[in-house]
């Protein structure tokens, strides 16, 4: 690996355990064995290496989503479908030290962290593409701008809302089950003649 690759290694475990405001240049240098002057050569700031090495985090959860599979055997776009990957994201805020408690980081401080907040606003947009897929069937490649726009801005917001809850409060965020139940009823309202 060169120092680029450890960089972002470096960064991503200082992220896992300090967070953004708490990470410190010093603190990267030391955990990936580079050097001050590696991050503004490679990155060009703190700020830019640490928003990358979160987007790598949060790629590094798609095989969670996606549960082993166990998505893959129901159909693409049913409830069903929609509960069982649910399930599965949900089970990623579940875990001890989730990653996800760095997006309420960049939420609660995001004019702290311009850079940071800019950064992962961009990385929104393609978020919302992967979660179509999954969600709907088809690839990545194939989610038209205009569906990642309306069909991933709503599971963006949907997840970020899950995010903010679970953080929040475990012990009352709604499950897949839950999620799933209120799907239904706004199906059946907004389909009723």
């Amino acid at each position: 690996m060169g120092h680029r690759e450890d960089l972002l290694e470096g960064a991503k475990r200082c992220l896992l355990a300090k967070g953004f405001v708490r990470t410190t240049a010093r603190d990267i240098v030391k955990e990936s064995g580079t050097n001050l002057a590696s991050i503004g050569y490679h990155y060009g700031s703190k700020d830019a290496l640490l928003a990358q090495a979160y987007v790598a985090l949060v790629e590094g959860m798609s095989d969670a989503f996606e549960g082993g599979g166990t998505a893959d055997d129901t159909e693409p776009g049913s409830l069903e479908r929609f509960e069982r990957v649910w399930s599965n994201i949900i089970g990623t805020m579940k875990e001890p030290g989730s990653v996800w408690r760095l997006s309420m980081e960049v939420l609660a401080l995001g004019d702290r962290l311009p850079e940071v907040r800019d950064h992962l606003a961009l990385a929104q947009r393609e978020a919302g593409r992967g979660l179509v897929p999954l969600l709907v069937g088809g690839r990545e490649e194939d989610v038209s701008d205009e569906t990642a726009e309306t069909l991933g801005v709503f599971y963006v917001t949907l997840m970020t809302g899950l995010i903010a809850q679970w953080t929040f409060d475990p012990r009352t965020a709604p499950d897949a089950e839950r999620l799933t139940a209120g799907l239904r009823r706004v199906i059946e309202a907004a389909t009723r003649t």
